[in-house]
């Protein structure tokens, strides 16, 4: 088996995954940001509809922490009643690939496991 060196390029690669794990871990954050990705724009009843699970007060926190860290943009439009509306910002974006990927690994591990 070969070892592999520790090397200071490994340590900031390793950094750098545990910094994208703090801003997207969690049971919700990925689904959330699936959810505006694949519509483009949602509402917030609309993402609560299309996350299985998740309460209002907990999408609600999450919204707020992907706002903090420039993952999504929250507008209030000027409707009766107000609505709210979510988008993902040019940095947010970037995960596209990354939802992508998971979204085909996740089809492709089923088929492993449970047969085509």
């Amino acid at each position: 088996m070969t070892k592999i060196q520790c090397t200071p390029d490994n340590k900031q690669k390793l950094m750098a995954i545990q910094d994208s794990m703090d801003v997207l871990s969690g049971k919700w954050k990925i689904s959330i940001i699936s959810s505006i990705c694949y519509y483009n724009e949602r509402r917030f009843s609309d993402i609560l509809n299309d996350v299985a699970g998740i309460s209002n007060k907990m999408l609600s926190k999450e919204l707020k922490e992907l706002e903090m860290n420039k993952i999504v943009n929250r507008t209030v439009m000027d409707t009766q009643p107000i609505t709210v509306q979510y988008e993902l910002t040019d940095h947010g974006k970037t995960l596209q690939t990354i939802i992508n990927n998971l979204s085909e690994w996740g089809q492709s591990h089923r088929n492993e496991i449970f047969g085509k």
